[in-house]
């Protein structure tokens, strides 16, 4: 029966094209066996900082650091997705270490960020060029050295025509990563160094030649808008809009601090679905102020099958920055909100911060949001 089935399949794809070519038209039969559909499970989160009282947190001795207990909360959810990323806005420029405003971090935040999940730091920010050129250049040889993917900055020429776009292969399926920052404050790089600033004409470009066989989905991190405003701005707006109006699917945004709205459209006759999301607040960060405190992580599933592409399923995930005192020194812990919200084990001024900043998140999300709603599981 089975030989039966495929002789009568082969027998219309005959007939099919036969059809077409005694018509003058050259119609390709549907494949006999298309492929299965095939899904990638996405997952960024906001900036990752470390002001000096993060880096005493960690300190365990002279020459050792420890962050892992960091991520220690959010590794569970991380680990279920297929690909992570997050905003990297420090530099690991080596010795000495310092906070805000030009920020070195130890290598062990690259380490304990791997191991939290994360296979890929944007790293066009801001703070790129805190410690010059030579900043830049060891920061992209820790995170190779790391084994932990990156874009947005690079050691030459060779390198940016290598990861702009980061090409990233999973479950079959290729995405164009591109990572630009609005400035460096004001901070010069020289080549070699170097750093993806925002120009339209480029995006437009880039996005143009990304737009090719063999390349699924476009996704575009922007370190972008005004700090601490809840609200994007005109440009922020129109550079989403000029993102998807050539190729992008996804455009992710940081550098407020804060979170801001998102929006997803989903797949029409010109589109395989695009999701905004303005900014995803501060990951992890000694910033205390309301609103400053935490920030969400996004997830969405990218898949594909014969009859075409899809962006699909987004989710938010709020994460609050929980910093108890142990052993006589401040601690970082980043907890996921749905979790942690109710936990009377917190203390009590913590269990009202961090609702606090639940409550002003659902209300912000609740009114602005498009189509992206929370990520309901508690772990």
């Amino acid at each position: 029966m089975k030989i039966i089935t495929e002789y009568f399949k082969y027998l219309l794809a005959f007939i099919i094209l036969v059809g077409a070519q005694s018509s003058g038209e050259l119609l390709l039969a549907e494949p006999h066996n298309a492929p299965d559909s095939t899904a990638v499970t996405v997952l960024f989160a906001g900036d990752i900082m470390q002001h000096t009282p993060q880096i005493t947190a960690a300190k365990i001795n002279d020459s050792t650091y420890d962050y892992t207990p960091v991520f220690k909360y959010v590794k569970p959810i991380i680990s279920k997705f297929d690909l992570a990323v997050a905003n990297l806005e420090v530099t690991l420029a080596g010795e000495p270490y310092t906070g805000y405003p030009q920020f070195s971090a130890p290598d062990e935040l690259a380490n304990a960020a791997k191991d939290a999940g994360f296979d890929v730091l944007c790293t066009a920010n801001n703070h790129s060029c805190d410690r010059g050129d030579n900043g830049i250049l060891r920061t992209v040889k820790t995170l190779k050295k790391t084994g932990i993917a990156r874009t947005g900055t690079y050691t030459d020429s060779i390198d940016f025509r290598n990861n702009h776009p980061l090409m990233i292969h999973k479950n079959d399926i290729t995405v164009a990563l591109f990572n630009y920052t609005y400035g460096t404050n004001g901070l010069p790089f020289h080549y070699p160094a170097m750093v993806s600033l925002i120009d339209s004409s480029h995006l437009v470009s880039d996005l143009k030649a990304a737009r090719r066989p063999g390349i699924d989905f476009i996704i575009v991190y922007f370190h972008w808008g005004q700090e601490y405003q809840s609200h994007p701005n005109h440009t922020q707006e129109e550079l989403a809009q000029l993102a998807f109006n050539h190729g992008a699917d996804v455009v992710i945004g940081s550098h407020p601090h804060v979170l801001q709205r998102m929006e997803y459209y989903a797949p029409s006759d010109t589109t395989n679905g695009q999701l905004v999301v303005y900014s995803l607040g501060n990951y992890v960060s000694n910033q205390r102020d309301r609103f400053r405190d935490g920030g969400a992580m996004i997830s969405f599933t990218l898949s594909k099958n014969w009859n075409g592409h899809r962006v699909s399923n987004p989710k938010y995930h709020l994460t609050w920055v929980y910093t108890p005192m142990e052993d006589g020194r401040k601690q970082y812990y980043i907890l996921p909100v749905t979790q942690f919200e109710n936990d009377t084990t917190l203390d009590a001024a913590s269990l009202s911060k961090i609702r606090l900043f639940s409550n002003d998140s659902r209300e912000l999300f609740g009114n602005e949001n498009r189509d992206v709603p929370e990520y309901p599981e508690k772990l």
